[in-house]
């Protein structure tokens, strides 16, 4: 099932090119979008039924006239994987003239539950004097509380994966302070659930700026993949519902600027495009000093 959150909060159920609020078959409050998603993954079983069976009674739009919203309203935490393809580590070293270390020594990083944006927004770029890079990955989101689960049984934690872009700054400071800007983590277009995905450890992924296929990889190659980075992130720590894991970007990830617009696909999943833009504060501060 591909589940989203559209316009004003509705939840939604996507079908080909339409999407079917689904908000009273799940008993979905618009008004808390983060409780009812939290009792929807809670209570997935005995909804989707109820969603199933009275779907065809129920409102329908175009997905072209709808505004997606983040498919998770709201998350306690992210974790992300740093460098965890061999070729990404290889550019690294090329582009910074050192060889980064792995997942493998690094472990898992966390970005500020602020930094979450959905498919309709903007990325926000808070410096013109920065390289801000682009880096494309798989996410996923947490459906039930987990503690030192092996990576064997991540599959029955898991409520749903989703495509996550993974905005990040250059420079020398903390990866968890240049990687938690506001926006800088966007997710869409919406949460395929677990059932559907048989293997997420072998998705095709491509990210294009403007017209310009940037990056191109998949999940096969990830050093650690979907379920040993879960492991990783309960290991003698707690996951909860609705926490996202980041799994890493492969190789070809490069710089983004104001005008940009970024486009990120994952096989069986889908796409969406984000807009660039300058926070409202430099493109005042830029129009006060060209007076």
């Amino acid at each position: 099932m591909k589940i989203a959150i559209f316009n004003e909060n509705v939840l939604g159920v996507v079908k080909g090119d339409r999407i079917v609020d689904v908000s009273n078959r799940a008993g979905w409050n618009t008004e808390n979008p983060h409780d009812s998603f939290l009792r929807l993954m809670e209570d997935f079983d005995e909804i989707k039924e109820r969603i199933e069976t009275d779907m065809d009674a129920c409102s329908s739009f175009p997905l072209s006239q709808v505004e997606l919203k983040s498919p998770v309203p709201g998350t306690g935490k992210i974790w992300a994987a740093p460098v965890n393809y061999r070729n990404h580590q290889k550019e690294m070293n090329a582009m910074f003239n050192n060889a980064p270390r792995t997942i493998e020594e690094l472990g898992l990083f966390l970005k500020s539950p602020d930094s979450l944006s959905g498919p309709s927004e903007p990325i926000i770029l808070p410096f013109k004097d920065r390289r801000t890079d682009h880096e494309a990955e798989l996410g996923y989101v947490i459906g039930k509380r987990a503690k030192n689960i092996p990576s064997s049984e991540a599959k029955n934690y898991i409520f749903g994966y989703f495509a996550l872009m993974d905005i990040s700054i250059r420079g020398n400071e903390e990866r968890t302070w240049r990687k938690s800007f506001d926006t800088f983590t966007p997710i869409g277009p919406w949460i395929v659930t677990v059932d559907e995905i048989e293997n997420p450890n072998d998705l095709a992924m491509k990210l294009w700026v403007n017209d310009e296929l940037r990056q191109d990889g998949s999940t096969k190659y990830l050093i650690y993949d979907c379920y040993k980075c879960f492991e990783l992130a309960n290991q003698e720590m707690t996951l909860k519902p609705g926490d996202i894991i980041a799994t890493g970007t492969p190789e070809g990830v490069g710089p983004i600027e104001a005008g940009d617009q970024v486009r990120i696909e994952i096989e069986q999943i889908g796409s969406f495009t984000v807009d660039v833009k300058y926070s409202d504060k430099l493109v005042k501060e830029y129009s006060q000093t060209s007076k």
